[in-house]
């Protein structure tokens, strides 16, 4: 099938062109690899701004950099900068937007190839972040420039975003950039998040997030005679109890009808991210009842659930714990609270998009959702654009894995996707010289 309104003979042109300069992208993949911008802490993010803002000048985008001042996460030690290039077309509406993150979790164990080598073998480019998700970085920005090399140019406006801190929740990222109107729907009308999807996936939004603390609180007391005490463990235990045996069993009975990958996660769930009270586990222990202690919880909740519910009844188990005793004195905080977003699978970014992916590779991509969250919610949530998708190269489940890699034929065949994506949403015309 012929992508709509792009004769076959302009596809091959533009197919030709990726081609042609993807060993070109592929090295300098490489190179970006290379730059070990780990989160946490954040090391390294100017370094990997400058490197991809100096090829953002050098294929002709208006480049800025924007760091995140008056964040707390924006520190001397660990600036947070992120880096933001426009080419303005013949027009300036329609607007397309590809963002990426640069930033990669810390390598962890078990690695059998050096984490930050760019080793490339058997098709494969090995390194942390190749999937999730530099390639898409340099898929987004090579299919732009083999528009231009083929000698074409768009009519709309192009900017390439590429952003820190996604992997602790892009706040001094994405966040930041909707909030201070880099991304807006007054100046942006569509925008592709690079993150990996399989390559013939479009992913059209993720669940919601609730992120909570509950401390309870007890009475210090000797270890000897802890009737003279109220541990706050045992009351935290309650708790714990209440949540594996009543809520999880109840949360698991609760399905999305949205398309989340893989199917395991279109369920509501609960996790423990964390436990602790009492004494620290090293250095001497003295025989104390534990007047503190606290959890911190990762619930996943539906686009059928109110966040007025997920809330109210966790709230509802504390308060019947609290009813059935008085000593149980407990407070709660919100941590983090994303809502979830769902993008119309019927609107133009979506089904251009899967136009494109049709020709590519000879059949209509699976629409999904992603089981965690991305920046795909500062996009809509704060940047209030409704034609907001993720798609790029890299295996989803090679996120975070040691030993992640990409294959360099979903790089290529990625760039050839949304370069034809970009001319369908923004008009193109010939020019009469080639770059």
């Amino acid at each position: 099938m012929a992508t709509q309104g792009l004769s076959v003979s302009v596809q091959d042109a533009i197919c030709r062109s990726v081609e042609t300069i993807s060993d070109e992208m592929i090295s300098w993949l490489q190179d970006l690899i290379r730059i070990p911008t780990i989160n946490p802490p954040g090391e390294n993010y100017i370094a990997g701004a400058d490197f991809i803002g100096r090829k953002l000048k050098q294929f002709g985008y208006d480049t800025h950099y924007i760091a995140a001042e008056g964040m707390a996460e924006h520190t001397p030690e660990h600036p947070r900068v992120n880096v933001l290039g426009r080419i303005n077309g013949s027009q300036p509406r329609p607007s397309l937007h590809f963002n990426g993150h640069f930033d990669v979790v810390p390598v962890g164990a078990g690695w059998t190839v050096d984490p930050f080598g760019a080793l490339l073998r058997d098709g494969k480019l090995y390194g942390r972040g190749t999937s999730d998700q530099k390639a898409g970085i340099a898929a987004s920005i090579f299919a732009i420039e083999a528009i231009h090399r083929a000698g074409f140019r768009l009519h709309g406006t192009i900017e390439q975003s590429n952003s820190v801190d996604e992997e602790s929740g892009g706040f001094a990222g994405v966040a930041y950039l909707a909030k201070h109107g880099w991304i807006g729907k007054d100046k942006t009308d569509y925008v592709i998040i690079t993150e990996p999807s399989d390559v013939d996936r479009v992913c059209l939004g993720h669940r919601g997030v609730y992120w909570f603390k509950v401390t309870t609180h007890g009475r210090i007391a000797h270890g000897s005679m802890p009737y003279l005490g109220i541990s706050a463990i045992d009351h935290m235990a309650e708790f714990l109890h209440g949540v594996t045996h009543e809520l999880k069993p109840a949360l698991a009975t609760r399905k999305t009808s949205v398309p989340v990958e893989p199917p395991g996660s279109r369920y509501a769930s609960i996790n423990v991210n964390a436990v602790f009270g009492g004494q620290p586990e090293v250095g001497t222990q003295t025989p104390c009842v534990a007047d503190r202690s606290g959890a911190i919880f990762d619930r996943r909740f539906l686009s059928e659930e109110s966040f007025e519910q997920v809330r109210g009844e966790i709230h509802t188990m504390l308060e019947d714990l609290q009813a059935k005793n008085p000593d149980f004195k407990y407070n709660i905080e919100d941590l983090m609270i994303v809502h979830p977003v769902h993008t119309d699978e019927n609107c133009k970014l979506v089904t251009t998009i899967s136009d494109s992916v049709e020709t590519i590779f000879g059949r209509r991509p699976k629409l999904t959702a992603s089981p965690g969250t991305y920046d795909q919610k500062h996009v809509v949530r704060i940047g209030s654009v409704e034609q907001c998708i993720a798609y790029g190269p890299g295996i989803l489940n090679q996120a975070h894995l040691p030993d992640e890699y990409c294959l360099i034929e979903d790089v290529v065949n990625s760039a050839k996707v949304m370069a034809l994506t970009a001319m369908q949403l923004l008009g193109a015309e010939e020019v009469s010289s080639k770059r």
